[in-house]
């Protein structure tokens, strides 16, 4: 019998949360309100969609550039000018299917067997499995809880060890909501000068922001461009999941490396999607400001909805669709109150321990996947939970 090669045996077992649980229930038709996906509620805006039917149209159906389409490129090194103060030139950007390639090439260009590569807990789990399949190992560092999942420098340099060769930054942070601050980031970059370590900085929610909250790029610290990988998606803050589509900047250095994976993976992204995504990025941002607003309308009645019940308290997200609120007041563990609210109150969230063991007093409430009315019924059915508890 053919046998599974060592990065699928010898790796951890793929996890898909409250995914498969909640599909059982709702294969019985259950009424579910699901509050566990990152999945944009909102439509593509009209723009976008009309730009690509007409590259369709028009016959952009063809090979085209391996980097991704010039003009796309050209419109993202702008962006990332003016949005991130990151210069590099078109030329050091890459198209991808989504943060989720990016994220892959990244990792299988840079790290070997036996390298280590340091993430900080509360994780996302799709970091894990990728950095797995390299033959690396992943070493977790906790975010300082007390302080509302800070980055504490004295924390990661703990972890950090002479087969160290990257840590991956999340920010703005899924599941947490937080946004780190300058100093957080320069202690990061501090540390990755000293050690000599590269970042792969995943920065999919820059652009769903509250409050007047500011995204820092890493990479746009002194001597970090060097050794960073940003990578970015039009998943979140254009409603775009579906259409797999984001890219990475690097330096020219890093280029051949990143491109000998995708190369070689999907050759390059679908051409006639580019045209979609250079509509994003030049049209009008009061598009995207609109889904902004209303992702912090409903992050407000989330998180106060949820500071009303008993045993349940939540900080505010500064960015990001999630809150994460910690219910070690009920006295139980973030998987009991997951599958309690699934079976009982049928609404779906995820187990903060999904994240590692440092968020196991937490679930994580996903508030930008569902209309405002659906939200209300939620929170609802939430309140009645905890009260019967």
């Amino acid at each position: 019998m053919p046998r599974f090669a060592r990065r699928i045996t010898h790796t951890s077992e793929k996890s898909y949360g409250m995914f498969q649980k909640a599909a059982a229930k709702a294969a019985i038709g259950a009424d579910l309100i699901h509050l566990e996906l990152g999945k944009p509620c909102h439509d593509t805006p009209d723009h976008i969609k009309q730009a690509t039917i007409n590259a369709l149209l028009a016959g952009k159906v063809h090979y085209s550039d391996l980097r991704g389409e010039l003009s796309l490129r050209k419109a993202l090194k702008t962006k990332l000018a003016e949005h991130n103060n990151i210069d590099v030139s078109a030329d050091e950007i890459l198209v991808t299917n989504g943060l989720t390639q990016a994220s892959y090439a990244a990792f299988m260009a840079l790290l070997d067997d036996g390298d280590e590569a340091i993430l900080l807990e509360p994780f996302y789990p799709q970091h894990v499995n990728k950095i797995e399949m390299t033959g690396a190992k992943v070493v977790l560092a906790p975010l300082d809880a007390a302080a509302g999942f800070r980055i504490r420098k004295d924390l990661i340099e703990a972890k950090i060890t002479p087969r160290t060769r990257m840590i991956v930054l999340v920010n703005p942070c899924n599941p947490t909501g937080r946004v780190y601050s300058r100093d957080e980031l320069q202690d990061l970059a501090d540390l990755a000068v000293e050690h000599d370590l590269v970042i792969v900085s995943d920065e999919v929610y820059e652009q769903i922001l509250f409050d007047g909250v500011e995204h820092i790029s890493i990479a746009s610290l002194p001597g970090m461009k060097e050794r960073t990988v940003t990578m970015f998606a039009f998943t979140k803050a254009y409603a775009m999941d579906g259409w797999r589509l984001g890219y990475l900047a690097a330096d020219a250095s890093l280029m051949p490396g990143l491109m000998k994976i995708t190369m070689n993976e999907v050759t390059h992204v679908n051409t006639f999607i580019q045209d979609g995504a250079l509509a994003a990025v030049t049209g009008p941002a009061s598009v995207l400001q609109d889904m902004v607003d209303d992702d912090q309308k409903k992050r407000n009645l989330v998180v106060q909805r949820l500071n009303q019940m008993p045993g349940v308290t939540c900080a505010m997200p500064e960015g990001t669709i999630y809150a994460f609120p910690d219910i070690s007041g009920t006295g139980m563990k973030s998987q009991e109150v997951a599958d309690a609210l699934l079976e009982q109150a049928g609404v779906v969230v995820e187990s903060g321990g999904f994240y590692g063991a440092s968020g196991d007093n937490h679930i994580r409430v996903c508030f930008g996947s569902q209309s405002y009315e659906r939200l209300e019924e939620g929170m609802d059915r939430m309140a009645k939970f905890f009260n019967g508890i």
